[in-house]
């Protein structure tokens, strides 16, 4: 069965630039396609070293089945790297748009409950001239996200140029639903919603999508934290 799977590590800096440079290639058995990474720090001045962390490593990735993941978390020398971090394994469950390096997928998969966990990632590859238009109507986005009370973890990452990707935990499926449509009781709910309406005025970006993963098994920990995913243990 496919599965994706979403890794932070803190990594010597040469082996962070490694990977955004040479990513794991397409022979790394059982793997479908990867994302590295550099993490952002969701609020950051759109100017700062906070927004380009060549020491704090996302992955995500799919994998044709969990023993390929399993088996590039023993062997592969990034592999190695990313096991003594944190990481996520997920099962797909929705989509909205879609990007070339990830086809196949369908728009949905199953059904889901209300109130149970849920982990959203969003993909994009930015139009380089729009990038500072996007960050500028981004960063609210990021804050409203960063401090909702339905989210247990949110990070952004970026590999330069045009790639962005964003990731979030959340307690529930309806916490979620309530953030993307502005009606979630928290100041200035309507932030993420006058973001897409700035997106469908003039797009920021050459391809975006986000997905809707369903959590499956949590391992390791991130920055003293286990248990990040509610009802899930390393």
């Amino acid at each position: 069965m496919t599965i994706h799977s979403f890794h932070l590590a803190e990594v010597p800096w040469r082996v962070g630039a490694r990977a955004l440079v040479r990513p794991p290639a397409s022979s790394t058995p059982g793997l479908d396609h990867v994302e590295c990474l550099s993490l952002m720090r969701l609020g950051a001045p759109v100017v700062s070293p906070e927004r380009l962390q060549l020491t704090r490593l996302a992955v995500f990735a799919q994998w044709q089945d969990e023993a390929a993941l399993t088996h590039f978390l023993a062997r592969d020398p990034l592999g190695r790297r990313l096991a003594q971090g944190w990481h996520v394994r997920l099962e797909f469950m929705r989509r909205w748009s879609s990007i070339a390096a990830l086809p196949g997928l369908p728009q949905r998969a199953g059904g889901w409950e209300q109130d149970e966990p849920v982990v959203a990632v969003t993909l994009a590859r930015m139009k380089i001239p729009e990038l500072l238009r996007f960050l500028h109507h981004g960063r609210p986005v990021e804050r409203l996200v960063r401090d909702h009370p339905g989210v247990t973890l949110a990070v952004a990452a970026l590999r330069p140029p045009r790639t962005i990707s964003t990731f979030s935990v959340w307690h529930s499926v309806r916490q979620m639903v309530e953030m993307v449509h502005g009606r979630s009781d928290v100041p200035e709910p309507q932030r993420h919603a006058a973001a897409m309406r700035e997106r469908e005025r003039r797009d920021f970006h050459h391809e975006f999508a986000t997905y809707r993963f369903r959590p499956l098994s949590e391992h390791g920990s991130w920055e003293g934290r286990t248990g990040i995913v509610p009802g899930h243990h390393i």
